[in-house]
């Protein structure tokens, strides 16, 4: 398979109790440490209600995120255009771009927390409408055109940006679930997409129906959508061993899922756990399971699952909660860098071949061993050393593979 990016989606889904401060500085913290790891891409959402998700403002998180790292790209995951002043929005963005030395992407959405909508006093029917038409104001804007429009919901009146981004084209993609909009927009305005349905065994299965949404919409509308954009986003958590990976994630899992998705978000099919093992069980090893609690090698295994039944895509990100304490939530990202990662992406192959090569055709190099006791027996006071040499092999106590049997040797010479 070819080579995929690697990236985190921070929502953030923090349970309620910690204190505030210390929740942003831990994020920013991942961010960096992200960073150092060689991940490609992190991903920041906007919420205003639920107590879970707290960053109002993904940009203004990520510009602070841009002062602690030095080539992750940083995307905003999403900023829910209803809300907004495509205007304001661009003018946001750009200023980000600058900000980060170009390094940001803009995604985008209708809105995910029917809670956020209702505080503003957006009719959920108009969501998805508008942030078509704001994708098409703030695309024009980044050109560099001046704008005059006039909406139900914004005005422009020659409106032209006075920065436009330090990138040559800022990369843009919209968030998709399971309902072919996300995906339609996408092919629309000929951008790139984020699956967030696929934390679902449902989204899962619908990858490569979803795909096509988005090449109809394309040929539809004359543009072009390239799977390389494509991000399909997955939850996991791994340990050394499955066992360390369940016991690290089990009380913080049930705790997410009954407190958050079944008592705060109240999802209609979402029904509590009873206890941590069924959390497990459902979450990571049953039939419907889309999550993986393991080991690095279980997470290579559902990656190219994955990856199959989506047809291929571009960018595996994965999704940061709290399932583990702060201490294995890193460990997890970082056996996912050092292990994951290099096996997706084929950069040990070489290595095992040289490897198996060496280890297998010991035949061909003896003749370096051969070199050095020719050497040794041309000379007299060699000769004479390795009569009283201790020790059957130098190489005990070094790397080089060309090192002779010295027991051998004083056998021979003996004869």
């Amino acid at each position: 398979m070819p080579r995929l990016k690697f990236g985190a989606f921070l929502a953030p889904h923090h349970p309620v109790g910690e204190h505030p401060l210390l929740q942003f500085r831990r994020d920013l913290d991942l961010v960096e440490h992200l960073d150092r790891l060689g991940y490609d891409e992190f991903w920041c959402g906007e919420h205003h209600s639920s107590g879970w998700e707290m960053i109002g403002s993904p940009e203004m998180f990520l510009a602070a995120a841009g002062e602690r790292t030095r080539r992750i790209k940083l995307a905003t995951g999403v900023i829910s255009l209803p809300y907004h002043h495509p205007f304001n929005v661009a003018q946001r963005m750009v200023q980000l771009d600058w900000m980060t030395g170009g390094r940001a992407i803009f995604g985008s959405g209708p809105g995910a927390l029917a809670s956020d909508a209702h505080t503003l006093g957006i009719d959920p029917m108009v969501q998805r409408d508008r942030q078509d038409e704001a994708i098409g104001i703030i695309r024009r804007l980044m050109r560099g055109e001046r704008i005059t429009a006039r909406s139900d919901w914004f005005t422009l009146q020659d409106a032209q940006l006075q920065l436009l981004p330090l990138q040559e084209e800022m990369p843009f993609a919209v968030a998709s679930q399971i309902s072919p909009s996300g995906m339609t927009l996408a092919g629309k305005h000929g951008i790139g997409v984020i699956s967030i349905g696929s934390l679902s065994s449902e989204g899962l299965n619908a990858l490569p129906t979803q795909w096509g949404f988005a090449e109809a919409a394309a040929k539809q509308h004359g543009t072009a959508v390239d799977r390389g954009d494509w991000r399909v986003l997955l939850s996991w958590h791994v340990a050394e061993t499955r066992e360390q990976a369940i016991a690290e994630a089990r009380h913080g899992l049930l705790r997410h899922h009954n407190e958050y998705i079944v008592g705060t978000l109240q999802r209609p099919d979402a029904k509590p756990f009873r206890d941590p093992d069924e959390a497990i069980e459902k979450t990571a090893f049953s039939d419907r399971s889309a999550a993986t609690i393991g080991t690095p090698d279980d997470l290579v295994a559902r990656i190219k699952s994955v990856y199959e039944i989506g047809g291929g895509f571009g960018t595996l990100v994965g999704f940061v909660h709290d399932w583990a304490n702060p201490e294995n939530t890193m460990r997890s990202w970082d056996l996912v860098a050092r292990y994951v990662v290099p096996e997706i992406n084929g950069y040990l192959v070489g290595l095992r071949q040289s490897q198996h090569y060496v280890a297998t055709n010991r035949g061909v190099f003896d003749r370096a061993k051969d070199a050095i006791m020719s050497k040794i027996n041309e000379n007299d006071a060699a000769r004479a050393a390795l009569a009283v040499t201790r020790g059957s092999r130098l190489g005990d106590v070094a790397s080089a593979s060309n090192i002779p049997d010295l027991d051998k040797a004083r056998a021979d010479a003996a004869k």
